[in-house]
Formats: structure tokens, C-alpha cells, sequence
């Protein structure tokens, strides 16, 4: 694994080729890598060689958001639809946060936060 993290030069890549060592040793079972979109291609050339499920979202015209892992979680994803992080709902939002194994009371907070301002929002 040294020798090809070497191979590579980016820190994205870098950071990617840990994201799925996390994965293939069981400590995610969903992983969200945000990167530069130049290097799409070797991502999905990492992943696919390690038949790793993917999506990948566009960011913007430089960034693209990949989310990879179990099967499942990947479906559960893409059942939120395309769309940008900021726009999914309280629920979407608590969902991929646990999914992604963030801290469970920072995220009933965020969530709780989240559906009090679309109450307010949608009051006014």
C-alpha cells in the first residue's frame, strides 16, 4: 500500500487511498471524500479496481463529493437524490450523518437545530 500512495502525488488521492483502507477494514461502512474533480477518473479507477460501490456528486466546476462503501448505504444515498448537501432535509441530513458515523448527539442537536429553523421558515 506504501508504494502506491507513494505513486501518487495529490493529497486527494492520498487521502482517498486511506478512506478505503478505512473501509476495507471495517471501521466506515460509508465514507464522504470530497476532492478535485481533475482527478475523477484515477478515483474511480481506485474504487472500481477495488469493487468498491461508488456515487459521485458534482460540487462545483472544481469539486465532486464521493461517496463509496457497503452496498446498502450507497443505496440509501441515492435514494436522497441528486442534489446538493445543503438542500437535503433535517431528516436526509441526520441520516447520512450517522450513516457516516459522526457523532451521534452532535447530530440529534443538528437535527433538532435544523428542524426548528424549517419551522420557523416555513411560519414566515
Amino acid at each position: 500500500m506504501k508504494q502506491v500512495i507513494e505513486n501518487f502525488r495529490s493529497a486527494d488521492l492520498q487521502i482517498l487511498i486511506h478512506h478505503i483502507y478505512e473501509f476495507k477494514k471495517g471501521i466506515r461502512s460509508l465514507v464522504l471524500h470530497t476532492m478535485s474533480s481533475r482527478e475523477q477518473a484515477q478515483a474511480e479507477h481506485l474504487l472500481v479496481q477495488k469493487k468498491i460501490d461508488y456515487i459521485i456528486e458534482r460540487v462545483n466546476d472544481r469539486k465532486i463529493n464521493i461517496f463509496f462503501g457497503r452496498t446498502d448505504c450507497i443505496s440509501v444515498v441515492k435514494s436522497f437524490g441528486a442534489k446538493s448537501l445543503s438542500l437535503f432535509s433535517p431528516e436526509e441530513d441526520f441520516i447520512l450523518g450517522i450513516m457516516l458515523g459522526y457523532n451521534r448527539d452532535q447530530q440529534c442537536q443538528r437535527y433538532i437545530t435544523r428542524k426548528n429553523a424549517q419551522h420557523i421558515n416555513a411560519a414566515s
